[in-house]
């Protein structure tokens, strides 16, 4: 853990919060600002209106923003995306981003760890928390917890992401949208419990007020006593969040959200190899990180947006967009790390033990500035419609640490009965880090006629890059411009069957670690890593049938870093070797008819390492934590003898994976079945929903993922079968 920390750079703007640390002011952000201020000010009415936008809670969203062509429908798109709504999340109980996976077969985890931030993993590459997400379109951390109870929607594009985002895994994006005000009132109070006892109770605010309803409203608090079947894991987080908009004219919305939260939860430790042996699947309700010492992590944020939008015409319109995040974490853990008796660093001893260490990194400061402004219309050549779109990002990372505990303190095992002496002296430096990013991004779907369109988008990325040791060693910098096209091509066969063809590429930067008794270039920034991506694919559905197939082959370009240091090889030259290529066929589909609701997905990914010297033995093998198959399915079935009762089942099935780069050790395939019965009535008039569900209906013990996470092996557990009830009052 004392190698999670990754930051970036100087805020964009005068902070958005007032305690916010001061930054420079720079132009773009000025003046997305000043227009901001004048647009609230005086708007000018035009003649034609901006499309008057009607959320309702829980309903399907029909496009995906971060997609890049918002405006379009997401059946009509060349690309592969997920849209899970809010009623969706609140049916599943999801509280956070390891939740997701339940709805994606292309979607898996990735060192997802109670207590932790959450990683994902899609088509088989992990997503960079730092790079790969956003919320409300601009670019955020995922290096925190994230609520999702104020979220309208959560959009996972599949696939490289070069024209939506500068600098990213190939993996794709995640895209927080939050609730916006409603048109109808909306009073909406919901309490759950689990097995042991946690508690949660919610509610949700909306609606509009004013002489002609000009002013919106959304308001969403939570609160949430943790209290999880596994040991020395309670904790408690609360959420506070409000939108508002204001109808300036029919042409002007102005809109503003801002959200707080905070949890404190220990985090949970992973098992590891036994030596050279994968050990049978352990109790679930175990937890290594059980010292007297022990305390929990703690997770604060303050996130807010305002966005201006304003319509020029029929066919043209503008917007700016300005935001920030802040975050404070405290990361503490009794640490279980490698096995020194043996000689073996990445994992446990033979006999059950292992080495821990008091690890404490306090007072972590990361905050993060974007500024857009995008302009969107159409154009007409001939005969010919082209839908345009221009963007401008402006994005300051700044992130502050101070020094580290990582001190050894004894032996633990695998049954948490060692008792070891803490030791919280600051002896690790830590790494601060600045970025600043300026990208462009220009794209055109072109219509040529009803049934032919091809896409083309392109985006350029300055980069500016720091860092520098908490003691004041090892500076290190570069700067860089990188460019990422996007072309693809579209055929609407007939109405509702699309098929498609795209090509895109994505670019990751990755700079030496500052390392000079290891790497003979320490500090130095490698060429850009450009990954290429093809994908084919076919659409299609109507209101009760819906469904997508899509081939992908990714290619990305892989460094010797990482293998220099899990081998202990002295001196590396870090540079290239070799490369990943993950061809793979997602197919999904999701019906309705009368009383059944059906809906699943199914991945099949052949994953493969090529080419690398300082590995040779991983050539041709999958990589760690990558199942070969996936699938999720979802029955649903309301019984007619009793309205509004519906009873439903999921299942979650994953195949084998490599635990180590080498295959020598693989973990078995698994399959969870949970099941909920939901009951939609009234009482006294009130609009009343019960949900009783159960988590891994059969109790069944399982090792849910492998991840090879800071240069070790972990073998994270299935949870046990968990009892939830909850009720949703509509007032």
């Amino acid at each position: 853990m004392n190698q999670r920390h990754a930051s970036l750079s100087p805020s964009l703007t005068r902070p958005l919060f007032p305690d916010s640390p001061a930054s420079p002011v720079s132009s773009v952000s000025r003046a997305i600002a000043v227009v901001l201020l004048a647009a609230a000010c005086s708007a000018h009415a035009q003649q034609a209106a901006l499309p008057e936008v009607t959320i309702n809670e829980g309903a399907a969203a029909p496009q995906a923003d971060v997609s890049g062509f918002g405006d379009v429908p997401l059946r009509e798109l060349p690309i592969s995306a997920t849209v899970i709504d809010s009623k969706q999340l609140r049916a599943s109980g999801a509280r956070r981003l390891a939740d997701l996976t339940q709805f994606d077969a292309s979607v898996t985890d990735a060192y997802n760890s109670a207590g932790y931030w959450d990683y994902l993993t899609v088509r088989g590459f992990v997503l960079d928390n730092r790079f790969n997400y956003r919320r409300e379109g601009l670019p955020i951390s995922a290096e925190t917890s994230i609520p999702l109870d104020n979220k309208e929607r959560v959009e996972i594009l599949r696939g490289t992401s070069g024209i939506q985002a500068g600098t990213s895994a190939p993996g794709g994006l995640v895209n927080y949208v939050v609730k916006r005000p409603t048109e109808q009132d909306l009073r909406t109070v919901r309490i759950e419990t689990t097995s042991r006892g946690s508690v949660l109770g919610a509610l949700d605010l909306g609606g509009r007020f004013g002489e002609n309803r000009q002013f919106g409203y959304r308001l969403n608090v939570a609160s949430e006593n943790l209290k999880p079947l596994a040991h020395n894991l309670d904790g408690n987080r609360n959420m506070f969040s409000l939108a508002a908009d204001w109808r300036i004219t029919r042409d002007s919305v102005l809109e503003f959200e801002v959200e707080q939260s905070r949890k404190t939860q220990p985090s949970q430790n992973g098992f590891s190899l036994l030596g050279n042996v994968l050990p049978a699947p352990v109790d679930p309700r175990i937890n290594l990180n059980n010292q007297p010492w022990s305390q929990p992590s703690v997770f604060k944020a303050l996130t807010g947006t305002v966005r201006f939008s304003q319509a020029i015409n029929t066919d043209w319109r503008w917007s700016a967009q300005i935001g920030q995040q802040r975050l404070k974490t405290d990361d503490r853990l009794a640490y279980a790390f490698g096995c020194g008796a043996e000689g073996n660093y990445d994992r446990y001893c033979s006999d059950g033990t292992f080495d821990v260490y008091d690890f404490r990194s306090e007072n972590e400061h990361r905050t993060q500035t974007a500024g857009s402004l995008n302009l969107k219309g159409n154009v007409m050549t001939g005969s010919v419609r082209h839908e345009l779109g221009f963007g401008l990002l402006q994005s300051r990372v700044r992130n502050r640490f101070q020094d580290q505990a990582y001190n050894y303190v004894g032996t633990g095992n695998i049954w948490a009965t060692a008792v070891l002496p803490a030791d919280p002296r600051l002896t690790d430096v830590n790494t601060n880090r600045d970025e600043r990013s300026t990208e462009l991004s220009v794209q055109d779907a072109i219509r040529w006629n009803d049934r032919f369109t091809t896409w083309v988008g392109v985006r350029h990325t300055r980069l500016d890059r720091d860092s520098v040791r908490t003691d004041g060693s090892r500076p290190t910098g570069y700067k860089d411009g990188i460019t990422t096209p996007w072309i693809a091509a579209s055929y609407a066969i007939q109405p509702g069957l699309l098929a498609y063809a795209s090509w895109g590429k994505g670019v990751e930067s990755q700079v030496v670690p500052n390392k000079s008794s290891q790497y003979s270039n320490a500090g130095d920034a490698l060429p850009a890593l450009s990954s290429k991506q093809w994908e084919l694919g076919i659409k299609g559905g109507n209101d009760k049938f819906n469904w997508q197939l899509a081939w992908f082959d990714i290619s990305r370009p892989m460094t010797n870093i990482d293998a220099c240091n899990r081998l202990g090889i002295t001196p590396c030259d870090a540079r290239y070797d070799g490369r990943a290529v993950h061809r793979g066929l997602e197919a999904g589909a999701q019906w309705s008819e009368g009383p059944w609701r059906l809906g699943g997905s199914v991945t099949l990914i052949d994953a493969k390492r090529r080419g690398s010297l300082v590995e040779p033995t991983s050539n041709g093998q999958s990589p760690t934590n990558v199942p070969k198959q996936v699938l999720r399915a979802q029955a649903g079935y309301r019984i007619a003898a009793i309205p509004g009762l519906e009873v439903a089942g999921q299942l979650s099935h994953e195949g084998r994976r490599n635990v180590l780069s080498d295959g020598s050790v693989t973990l078995p395939s698994w399959t969870r079945v949970d099941a909920v019965l939901r009951y939609d009535t009234k009482l006294r008039g009130v609009n009343t929903s019960w949900t009783l569900a159960v988590d891994n209906l059969f109790d069944r013990r399982y090792w849910k993922e492998s991840p090879y996470q800071f240069g070790h092996v972990y073998l994270f557990p299935g949870a046990p079968r968990t009892l939830r009830l909850g009720l949703s009052v509509a007032l």
